[in-house]
């Protein structure tokens, strides 16, 4: 592991120190698995705007796309345990 400063408003750092005061964990601890979670969503919305961009780019491209009410309906049936055929897309330009 390297090391690396981290410089803190004081206040920061008495709200990290109230959070793992009675833990087990320690702020070092804390602090990497704050930053590590983060990290994780960061990468994770990063990927989302790349998906969303690439199926843009396939609707416009293909002018498919699936009608949100059939798509709703579709895991509504899911969510309710019930048996559902999944939706198709359809040409929403001529």
């Amino acid at each position: 592991m390297t090391t690396t400063t981290i410089k803190l408003p004081p206040e920061l750092k008495r709200r990290v120190a109230s959070l793992v005061r009675g833990t087990d964990k320690s702020a070092h601890a804390f602090m990497v698995e704050a930053i590590a979670k983060e990290a994780e969503r960061a990468e994770l919305r990063r990927k989302f705007i790349a998906d969303a961009v690439s199926s843009l780019q396939h609707a416009e491209r293909t002018g498919l796309a699936y009608d949100a009410k059939d798509v709703h309906a579709y895991f509504a049936a899911r969510a309710a345990g019930k048996p559902a055929r999944r939706p198709r897309p359809k040409r929403w330009r001529a």
